[in-house]
């Protein structure tokens, strides 16, 4: 909840003369400087939750990732399964169709360890993401309540100056002596304060929406490549390894084996799963790098307000 002290001067003019300052000796100097920090609570709470963003992006780097799911997409083409082919009775007898199911699998023994690590690696970055996703979403959460409070502070600052330069019209229009003069200039010039102060939290608050907007992009993203993680590319990594897995073992030992066809589905399907993970990956650093520009940009207005 705001502190009234650092409200007090987006109330009306006739409320805000009956509050008596505290520990100020001029009423004046504290009117003033109650303009000048108008939305001065939610502005440090905002420059908080900027930083707890920071924080949990430099803990998301899917750099390694990437890396290992590009490891793979490039190795599972490396499987050659015209090599399965050579199983005539010529081939039988020259003992080219042993060489053959041997050179098989290697090249699958030479994958395998790739897909495994991976499946090892994404298990544990979605482990790690889901427990970071509650502080993230809260993070968010407080964000737009934050800009959203900063809005109804400008509008009621706007409204203040509406009613404040009416009187100051009227008062201006009217004999007034010494004293009533510096009176007037010293409201006038808290006006102007204030409108300086009502454009830097509009500032703020454009870049805080910004910032807002970048997150949700950015955590939608993110759900929906850990989805993937999950369960597309889990399930294909272990589909991949129980069709190939006995299929190179009975290439090696020049077995035949029935199921070729179901573990050249599982290929092409673990190779297109691949594919899209990397797309995704690339699409989120995208908007990551977006929300850290737009995290940038919000700590600017910060400082200036």
């Amino acid at each position: 909840m705001a502190d009234p002290d650092r409200t007090a001067s987006l109330m009306t003019p006739s409320k805000l003369a009956q509050i008596k300052p505290k520990g100020v000796a001029s009423p004046a100097l504290w009117l003033t400087q109650m303009a000048a920090d108008a939305g001065h609570l939610h502005v440090r709470r905002l420059g908080e939750l900027r930083a707890q963003l920071q924080a949990q992006a430099l803990l998301r780097d899917v750099s390694p990732l990437i890396s290992e799911l590009a490891r793979l997409a490039e190795a599972l083409p490396r499987l050659d399964f015209g090599l399965l082919q050579s199983r005539g009775w010529w081939a039988r007898t020259t003992g080219k169709s042993r060489s053959a199911g041997a050179e098989f699998a290697a090249q699958f023994n030479q994958i395998e360890p790739i897909a495994a690590g991976l499946a090892v690696q994404t298990q544990a970055l979605t482990n790690k993401e889901q427990e970071q996703a509650t502080a993230t979403e809260l993070a968010l959460l407080e964000l737009d309540v934050e800009h959203r409070a900063i809005d109804k502070i400008i509008e009621q600052g706007t409204r203040w100056l509406y009613d404040m330069r009416t009187q100051l019209k009227t008062r201006q229009a009217a004999p007034a002596d010494q004293a009533g003069q510096e009176q007037l200039k010293d409201d006038a010039a808290r006006c102007e304060i204030l409108v300086g102060r009502l454009k830097a939290l509009r500032a703020v608050s454009s870049a805080a929406q910004q910032s807002h907007q970048h997150g949700q992009v950015a955590a939608g993203r993110r759900a929906a490549l850990l989805q993937l993680l999950r369960h597309a590319l889990a399930s294909g990594v272990k589909d991949w390894q129980g069709r190939l897995s006995p299929l190179a073992a009975a290439a090696d030992a020049s077995s035949s084996a029935s199921s070729v066809e179901a573990a050249m589905e599982a290929h092409r399907d673990l190779q297109l799963c691949v594919k899209q993970a990397v797309a995704d990956c690339g699409q989120l650093r995208g908007q990551e790098n977006a929300l850290a520009e737009s995290l940038a940009a919000l700590g600017t207005q910060l400082e200036a307000a």
